[in-house]
C-alpha cells in the first residue's frame, strides 16, 4: 500500500512539472553574430565635417575649368578622349595613370598636352566678324541731302560723296587644322543622317565585309571594341582639331598609333554591337560631334 501510494506521488509530481514548462521553446536569437545597426549622420553633419583620412582626388582645384574633366560613372579613359580630341594614350600620361582602368568618379583630368593653354582652346574659332547688313538695293543718300548749308563766306562742308570709305571688314581667320582632304569612308547609302544631341554621326549601308576607308590622313589613336555600343572600333586623329570615328566593323585591319592615308583600307564593314551591318562613322572637332555631310565632297 506504501509503495502504490509512494509511485503515485512520484506520477502526480511528473505530470505537474510537465505541465508547468512550455511545449515549445522560443527561438534564441543569436545577437553575437548579427550585424550591428550603424548610426546614421544627419547629411549637413556629414558635409560639414572633416575627415582627416579622405584626401582631395588630383586636379580638384581645376573642376569646371577649361581644358579638365571631371570623371562621371560609367567613363573610360577611351570614352574620355574621344569626347575630347585625344588619344586616351596622351590623357593617361599627361595625368600620370599608369593603370588606365582605376580612374574614380568626380577625378579631374586634364584633357590637354601641358604646353597648351586651355582658355586660349576654348575661344577658338568661337567669335566671327561682325558685318553689318544692308540691302542689296540700298541706294547711298545724295550728298546735298546730306551735307549741312554752308554759311556764307564759309568753307563748305565735306559731302558724304568724298569721305574716305569704310574698310571692309576682314574675313574670318582660316584654321590651319580645317585644310583636310575628306573622302567619304564607304560607298553605301547613308541610311540615317546626323541629328544633333541623337544621332553622332552617319549610319552608311553596306554589306559585311565591305571596305572602310580612313576619311583623310591620320594617326590610329585606337583599334578595339572596348568602347560599349561601338563595337569593333578605330579612331583616328588627323590634327589638333579632328579625329574620326569607325564603328561596328566585322575586322580591324589597322593597330593603335600606325599612320594611315586618305582611302586607306582600315576595316571591313559589320554589325558588331549592331542591330544590322552598317557603318557608323563621326567626325569630330575638338571632341565635339559635327555633321560629317558639312564637310564630306558631294557625291
Amino acid at each position: 500500500m506504501l509503495d502504490r501510494l509512494s509511485l503515485l506521488s512520484v506520477v502526480l509530481v511528473l505530470l505537474m512539472a510537465g505541465c508547468a514548462s512550455p511545449r515549445n521553446k522560443a527561438p534564441v536569437e543569436d545577437r553575437a553574430s548579427a550585424p550591428r545597426p550603424v548610426a546614421a549622420v544627419p547629411a549637413a553633419a556629414a558635409a560639414s565635417a572633416p575627415s582627416a583620412d579622405v584626401k582631395p582626388l588630383p586636379n580638384a582645384e581645376h573642376a569646371g575649368k577649361p581644358g579638365y574633366y571631371t570623371v562621371k560613372q560609367g567613363d573610360t579613359l577611351i570614352r574620355i578622349g574621344l569626347e575630347n580630341g585625344q588619344n586616351w594614350r596622351d590623357v593617361a600620361r599627361w595625368n600620370g595613370i599608369e593603370n588606365p582602368n582605376l580612374i574614380e568618379v568626380g577625378q579631374v583630368l586634364r584633357v590637354l598636352p601641358p604646353n597648351v593653354d586651355p582658355n586660349a582652346v576654348a575661344t577658338r574659332g568661337v567669335g566671327s566678324p561682325r558685318v553689318e547688313g544692308r540691302p542689296l538695293d540700298a541706294k547711298p543718300p545724295a550728298a546735298a541731302a546730306s551735307a549741312p548749308v554752308a554759311a556764307a563766306g564759309s568753307a563748305p562742308a565735306a559731302s558724304a560723296a568724298t569721305a574716305p570709305p569704310a574698310p571692309a571688314a576682314p574675313a574670318a581667320a582660316k584654321e590651319p587644322d580645317d585644310d583636310l582632304n575628306w573622302l567619304w569612308p564607304a560607298t553605301g547609302p547613308v541610311a540615317a543622317p546626323f541629328e544633333e544631341g541623337r544621332s553622332k554621326g552617319l549610319a552608311i549601308s553596306g554589306k559585311a565585309g565591305d571596305p572602310v576607308l580612313a576619311a583623310a590622313d591620320g594617326r590610329v589613336v585606337y583599334a578595339g571594341s572596348g568602347l560599349r555600343g561601338y563595337g569593333n572600333l578605330v579612331i583616328v586623329k588627323h590634327n589638333n582639331t579632328y579625329l574620326t570615328a569607325y564603328a561596328h566593323n566585322q575586322t580591324l585591319l589597322v593597330k593603335e598609333d600606325q599612320v594611315v592615308r586618305r582611302g586607306q583600307r582600315i576595316a571591313e564593314m559589320g554589325s558588331s554591337d549592331a542591330e544590322r551591318v552598317q557603318l557608323h562613322f563621326e567626325i569630330r572637332k575638338q571632341g565635339k560631334p559635327i555633321d560629317p555631310a558639312r564637310l564630306l565632297p558631294p557625291r
